[in-house]
Parts: structure tokens; sequence; C-alpha cells
């Protein structure tokens, strides 16, 4: 996995990065956006968004320290010429030139389904699960962010959290820990609403898992809109009525919209119910579960199976600490003080994580093993000993 560059002003080392998301694919990206210089500069365009890669990729490290990896291989081989590091302000003022939008771009264009068939966990009876979710990430504490972002409350002192935050909601190939969509948005936005704009990107022949705070018709009809099916849980004090008793115990019944009280316009769906023992102190008393699909089959989709199934949905959790925590770092905030450099990070971050996985999932799929064998943390130490340079194959 190589990056390489023919002449100065061309220069990146991003290996794996070079290799997910090739220099063609950036320039029409860039050209896209209407990034592309109108005159030549000692930090073009391309080079800029390998370098906002790269400060995901060997998050927290300052810039210059990322410039340095990028460049370092090209020294040795002499290939730098009168070309010099730029001073941390110039890396600034590239970043602002290139905002946010060609990276969200890019992540448009290469965040699709990785998985197949034979990916162990990826498909069920047939179905591409997937699931949806939503995260929050702490930025900067600055006026522009702020006006923004906002901050969720708080119940110390002036009521508001210590931090900015921007809100992300994610769909996830479950099967890969892929995102394949993402929205983001202030906190005072909530994850319904975010995940209200991810339908689009589902399909049919999916299977999207969902937790209880979003079962409500508006969302469900958007969701089964796009052909996908679905498996959601139920809030514990939602009443669904049986409407019909089905051979495994699950049961047909009707869901409305609040603004249905006359409940003219029902939905229907089949619920099932069980219990998960042996959970913590009390675990008869708060381990009752129920699930609405629109999986009406009984037979083709028995209930035990579906409930088992349903675990997958935590697969989101660990790809927001793949990224969150072991790709940022714990406890890190991201650094950029502008909300257009905010969501530059984050769309970079989701980039760089796209392209880990890639990895991974190509490295099992050749060692014939689970992608769940593959560690992130080693397949990230590894990406990030590979940035290296070699000539040839990088042309402006």
């Amino acid at each position: 996995m190589v990056g390489v560059a023919s002449s100065a002003s061309d220069l990146s080392g991003l290996g794996l990065l070079t290799w997910v998301y090739p220099p063609g694919l950036v320039d029409r990206v860039v050209a896209a956006c209407g990034r592309s210089e109108q005159r030549r500069r000692l930090l073009p365009a391309r080079l800029v968004v390998y370098f906002v890669l790269g400060l995901a990729l060997f998050s927290p490290a300052p810039y210059l320290e990322v410039m340095r990896h990028l460049v370092a291989g090209l020294r040795g081989l002499g290939l730098l010429g009168d070309w010099h590091v730029p001073a941390k302000s110039s890396l600034f003022r590239a970043r602002q030139r290139l905002g946010f939008e060609p990276l969200q771009v890019l992540f448009a264009a290469s965040a699709k389904p990785m998985a197949d068939e034979s990916t162990p966990g990826a498909f069920w009876r047939g179905l591409r699960v997937v699931a949806v979710d939503g995260t929050c990430w702490d930025v900067a504490d600055t006026e522009a962010n702020q006006a923004a972002f906002g901050r969720p409350g708080s119940g110390r002192g002036a009521k508001r959290s210590a931090f900015v935050q921007v809100r992300m909601a994610a769909l996830v190939e479950v099967g890969s820990h892929a995102v394949l969509d993402a929205e983001l948005a202030g906190c005072r936005t909530g994850e319904v609403t975010l995940v209200g704009r991810l339908p689009w990107s589902c399909s049919a022949g999916q299977l999207v898992l969902a937790d209880r705070e979003f079962l409500g018709v508006p969302l469900w009809r958007a969701f089964t809109d796009s052909g996908a099916d679905l498996l959601w849980r139920v809030p514990a004090n939602r009443v669904l009525p049986v409407n019909k008793l089905l051979r495994d115990g699950s049961w047909l019944s009707s869901i409305h919209a609040g603004t249905d009280p006359a409940k003219r316009d029902p939905v229907q769906v089949r619920v099932l119910a069980y219990q998960l023992k042996g959970i913590g102190k009390d675990a008869a008393a708060n381990n009752n579960f129920r699930l609405v699909t629109t999986l009406l089959d009984a037979r083709r989709y028995p209930a035990r199976q579906l409930a088992a199934l349903y675990r997958e949905r935590w697969e989101t959790e660990s790809v927001f600490a793949e990224i969150k925590t072991f790709q940022r770092g714990a406890k890190v905030v991201l650094s950029s003080k502008t909300p257009d450099g905010v969501l530059q990070q984050i769309w970079a971050h989701l980039l760089v994580h796209h392209a880990l996985r890639e990895l991974m999932l190509r490295t099992a799929a050749t060692r014939q093993l689970d992608p769940d064998r593959i560690s992130f943390t080693e397949t990230l130490r590894s990406a990030r000993r590979s940035v290296t340079v070699t000539p040839g194959g990088f042309s402006p």
C-alpha cells in the first residue's frame, strides 16, 4: 500500500488511504466541490485532503508531525527539491480553503456495503443486517461552535455541559462494521430527527435493527418505504394488542401514529416477547424485551432466531468506540475552532474508519476468518506504520 508523488507540490504518503481513496477519485471530488486551484500552491487541494485524513489517522498528533509523516519518505528519495513543510498557519489556512464538503462527498462516494454472503454475521436468511444508532462528539468550546452546535443541558452549576457537542446518526453494516451513511447536526437536534434522514440509504434486501427510542409510525414508514425490513425494540410502556396469535408465540398487532387518535391508519407489525436470564442482580424483573418486525411469517422467520439476532444491534456501540475511543483517542476533544473545521474532522474520521474496515474485511477474507477475529487496534497501528511513499503513480 503506497502513496506516491512525482512532483514536490503533489505530495502524499498516506499508504492505506491512497489505496482506498485513489488520487483520481480525490481530484474528481475536489473539482465537483469547486475547490480546484486556480493557481499552483504549496499546498494543493489534493494534498490537503490527504493531510486532513492523516490528522484523523494519527489523532491526536499535531499538524506538523502529521505533515512530516506524509513527506518523510520523499526526502529520503531525493524527490522534494526545494519544497519545505509549510508553517502551521499555512496548513490551517489550507484546511479553511478546503472546507468540509469534499470530505463529505468523498465519504458519500465511497461508503458502500462491504460484506457479501460469505462474510460471517453479515446476512440472516438472505437479508443484509444493518443497524441505526446515534452518538455525540465533544468539540472545542468556542463561540462559533456553540452557536452552530450548542451544548446539552446539565444538572450542575450553570446547567450546561462542559463541551459543545455534535450529534451523529449512523447506518452501520453489522457484519463489516462499515458506516454506510451518517448525518450530523448540533446537539439540539434529536436522534430521531437525524435517523429520519437515513432511510434513503436503505433498500430492499436489508434488515434494519434499531433501539426503542426510534419506534414511531412516521419513522417506521420512512424506512419501510425504502423496501427494507425492520426489527426494532419496543418501549416498556407501549401497549401492543394481540390481533392474531402465531404458532411460535409471537403475535400480529398494530401501531398508530400520535396524529391518528381515531386509529384509522394502522401499521401492521409482528410482536416478539422474550426474557434474558442471568443478567444483573435482578434479572427476572428487568430483562423482559419486546421487538416488532415487518417479518410477519412466523414459519420463515422464527421468533427465537429474531430475538437472538437483535443482539447484533449493539455492534453499533463497538463501531462508535472504534472511531471515538481508539482512532480519535479516548476523551479527545475535536480541536477545530470553527463549525466547518469540526465537520471536516468528523468526516475525515469516518473516512479513515471506512478505510481501516475495508482493509480488515479483505484481510479476513484472504485468511478465511470472521472479521471479528481481526483486531481493530492492531490494524490501526499497522496503518500508521504503513505511511510510506515510493515514486510513481501519483501524477498531478
